[in-house]
């Protein structure tokens, strides 16, 4: 081989291709089932349209103020009985029209959603809280424990929700959003617990329980730590789905004069004064059952949008 001079050795190193050291990359962090959950609810139209309106719903119950500033329980049969809605002015008291005692029937619809909301989200608050301790402690423990919350349950199941919520009522002379909250709750928590015991059940045959109680973690700390997280997806779902349920059962109550009464707000009781008057003034009844059927979709809709995302056998 030909010897080769100090400048053709320098040009040959520097010609030469740099070796440029491949980049490392870092494995993606695994997303949660609640982080999967929530990128698929981000892209759910559904999701995204009922999310509008709850919360739409909630600023009006929070602050009706906002939206109206008529009465809702003071009436004038002398100049506004039974008239007919004036759509073309929006958000004026005669909006929507007058009702046989003479009151605003827009102000009576904003003002309305707050006992349905308040009556729901208790109830439902109430029934997630007593079914899902209910549940775990059923599954949990099983045997003995098991067999009389699961009888206990089925007693309460086998009664007719409305028909038993109706006989609670009954033994109240006062009849206010408590007292509904209380007959509604006293028989909606079976479905809950059922639910729980079935999660609670499956959860704890995972090996991440075995090996907590291989370290020698303690009862309360693996049903709060390890079984809860694990097995409230399910339960989210039916108690989401179920808070518009509570809604129309309220609104029902009210309409059979079980419920809210004069001279409470509701639409279950604008409803049934509508009733009375549907052949010469439909509106009475037309917007609040509107109203009632809009939110009750939208708590549906929400529930499926959420079912749709903890289940993965529907991704």
């Amino acid at each position: 081989m030909p010897d080769m001079t100090k400048t053709e050795i320098a040009t040959a190193g520097e010609s030469s291709t740099p070796v440029v050291p491949l980049e490392v990359q870092k494995p993606e962090k695994a997303r949660s089932l609640w982080g999967d959950a929530w990128a698929d609810l981000r892209r759910n139209p559904y999701f995204l349209v009922s999310s509008v309106l709850i919360f739409f719903l909630l600023l009006i119950a929070t602050f009706p103020g906002l939206f109206t500033s008529a009465d809702p329980t003071k009436g004038d049969l002398v100049n506004h009985f039974l008239q007919k809605p004036k759509l073309g002015s929006v958000g004026s008291p005669e909006w929507l029209g007058w009702d046989g005692q003479g009151r605003s029937v827009y102000a009576r619809l904003i003002y309305g959603t707050r006992a349905s909301l308040i009556v729901a989200v208790c109830v439902t608050l109430i029934v997630t809280l007593v079914g899902g301790l209910t549940g775990m402690i059923s599954g949990y423990f099983g045997g003995l424990t098991d067999a009389i919350i699961s009888r206990i349950t089925d007693v309460f199941f086998g009664i007719p929700f409305l028909l038993g919520s109706m006989v609670v009522l009954q033994a109240f002379t006062d009849r206010t959003v408590w007292t509904v909250v209380f007959a509604l709750a006293f028989l909606g928590w079976t479905q809950i617990t059922r639910v729980m015991r079935g999660a609670v059940i499956t959860v704890k045959q995972a090996d991440y329980v075995h090996a907590a109680k291989a370290l020698g973690a303690g009862t309360p700390r693996i049903m709060l730590r390890h079984i809860l997280p694990n097995a409230m997806a399910p339960v989210i779902v039916v108690a989401t789905i179920a808070l518009g349920g509570y809604i129309a059962a309220e609104a029902t109550l009210s309409y059979l004069g079980l419920g809210l009464a004069s001279p409470a707000i509701s639409w279950g009781v604008d409803i049934s004064a509508g009733s009375d008057q549907i052949r010469v003034a439909q509106h009475i009844l037309i917007y609040p059952s509107i109203m009632l059927s809009l939110t009750v979709l939208a708590f549906i809709m929400l529930g499926e949008a959420v079912r749709n995302a903890l289940d993965p056998k529907l991704r």
